[in-house]
């Protein structure tokens, strides 16, 4: 299995590129989703934040209001590091049984670790690689702005809150670049799959390195 952090800026288009690579065959793993999972109604997570957060972070039906929780961390970054410490290591504990999962059916699967602050929170070293989804910073103000309506300082205010983009494309080990239209997107993310197989098949062989592997389950290339 070769595990890939997939990541990017606010807006830079990782969803997009996300769908495509599954398209081709990647195992999705949403960590979003794996956070709403971890903090649904009566969980420990839940019962942690609303101890930390106070009962005016929830819906009427018990849910986690994400707007209000977030409102309360956006800009203070006490109560940010209390908000990560609660809930990061539940979701990472969700991710790993999701991989053990997947292994036993698809031992030879690409994995997407969708995880939009990965680096902002250390998770790169559990990774295999990192793919980064890259826009320029003034690309991703102009992205942000038709698709949230914000004013250009709501949105400079989102992207000052994670590290920002170029940095990251100094720590990624593959870069899609995002500027082109849809298909330009479409084709350097079949490059990608491409190289991803490649890495997945050498890992095998460097585990296997006397030819013991069992038969990928992924298609010839």
């Amino acid at each position: 299995m070769l595990k890939v952090g997939l990541t990017g800026g606010i807006a830079s288009g990782k969803s997009t590129v996300a769908r495509m690579l599954v398209e081709l065959g990647a195992v999705h793993i949403d960590f979003d989703v794996l956070a709403h999972e971890v903090e649904a109604p009566g969980r420990p997570v839940w019962r942690e934040l609303v101890a930390a957060f106070g009962r005016a972070i929830l819906n009427a039906d018990g849910t986690i209001n994400r707007a209000v929780l977030g409102g309360l961390v956006f800009q203070d970054r006490a109560r940010r590091e209390v908000l990560n410490a609660i809930v990061h290591p539940a979701v990472f504990a969700a991710w790993r049984r999701r991989l053990a999962e997947i292994e036993r059916e698809a031992p030879h699967a690409i994995t997407l670790a969708d995880v939009p602050l990965l680096f902002e929170v250390g998770a790169e070293t559990m990774m295999d690689l990192v793919l980064l989804v890259y826009v320029p910073p003034e690309e991703q103000l102009r992205r942000l702005m038709a698709r949230n309506g914000y004013t250009r300082t709501e949105a400079e205010a989102r992207l000052a809150s994670q590290m920002p983009i170029d940095a990251k494309l100094a720590r990624a080990d593959i870069v899609i670049d995002n500027r082109g239209d849809r298909e330009e997107t479409r084709r350097r993310a079949a490059a990608v799959w491409e190289e991803l197989r490649q890495r997945e098949r050498q890992q095998r062989l460097v585990r296997h390195p006397h030819g013991h592997a069992p038969p990928s389950s992924l298609p010839p290339p």
